[in-house]
């Protein structure tokens, strides 16, 4: 019996209920253990406000340390870049498309009208930061809660579109809403976004471990992934900067496009690295370097002296 623990949102659920299922066609019993984490349970502050490790882990991997679950189901995104010296990602699924959407009741929406007032709700420092680039004249609305409190909150007129990862969108069966789709080359994607990763203590069986793994891990997502995160975790980063990372594959080559933004958006840093897929983690570690040695030290030192500023106010 593998017991799996979740948060209790419906996406979160959705997600864990795709483990299960593949977990039980390879022959293993499963069950679930939802529960609220702290990212779930404080809605008026902002993630940045929070402190961004663990703000959607902390309370899963009290479970895993305490062996009442095998593993924790996440989105990938949601991942600190560092993880505890005792827990380890086991598995990356297959990925879904990476690249954000605007979803709105109002068809006409268009962010390329200067003139008509928009007001986008979203709560990423990524998003918020990419958006005062390229599009300047929207409002954005400070936007927490899950999928569907964040719809309800559109709907009721808090803000007049949000701003959403198309995976999402999409298992919640929200595609209609759609009124636009970001280009990934331009609104390059947090890392990990659109993959749901596979968290277990090191002290797990190592031979349930490995059924896991062979039951779940998707190689191309995951090599793809780890060259994301070593270039996160090369800036010390997680959900309370606005960085950005997508690798894609082709043959056995990575590329990885990643780079750092400020808060108001004024500057972007973005470099692209390449190497074969077995050197993944070098790959993004090489990206990093380069983000932090042309302007990214002192750009993620003003972040947190604003971000310190905010927390005071």
């Amino acid at each position: 019996m593998i017991t799996i623990g979740s948060r209790k949102s419906k996406l979160a659920m959705w997600q864990t209920e795709t483990v299960a299922r593949a977990l039980n066609q390879g022959g293993m019993e499963t069950k679930i253990n939802s529960m609220e984490t702290k990212g779930d349970k404080i809605l008026h502050t902002s993630i940045a406000k929070i402190g961004s490790k663990g703000v959607f882990t902390e309370e899963l991997e009290i479970q895993l340390a305490a062996g009442i679950t095998d593993i924790a189901v996440h989105s990938a995104k949601d991942m600190q870049s560092q993880l505890p010296e005792e827990f380890k990602l086991i598995a990356f699924t297959e990925r879904e498309r990476v690249n954000d959407v605007l979803v709105s009741m109002d068809k006409t929406i268009d962010l390329t009208d200067i003139s008509r007032p928009v007001r986008i709700g979203t709560s990423s420092v990524r998003r918020r930061a990419l958006l005062r680039h390229y599009y300047p004249h929207v409002e954005l609305m400070e936007m927490r809660g899950n999928l569907q409190t964040r719809i309800r909150k559109m709907q009721e007129g808090d803000c007049d579109a949000l701003m959403l990862a198309y995976a999402g969108v999409r298992r919640m069966e929200y595609e209609k809403m759609i009124v636009m789709e970001f280009d990934r080359d331009t609104f390059i994607p947090p890392v990990g976004q659109g993959c749901i990763a596979i968290e277990a203590s090191t002290g797990l069986d190592s031979s349930n471990a490995a059924k896991i793994r062979d039951c779940l891990n998707d190689r191309e997502s995951e090599d793809c992934l780890l060259a994301e995160r070593a270039f996160l975790k090369k800036l010390e980063g997680g959900c309370s900067i606005p960085a950005f990372g997508l690798a894609v594959l082709e043959n056995d080559e990575i590329i990885l496009t990643a780079g750092l933004a400020s808060l108001d958006g004024r500057k972007i840093l973005r470099r692209q690295e390449r190497g074969l897929r077995q050197e993944s983690e070098e790959i993004g570690l090489r990206a990093g370097e380069y983000i932090l040695e042309n302007g990214g030290r002192e750009m993620l030192l003003e972040i947190r002296r604003q971000q310190e500023i905010e927390l005071q106010e």
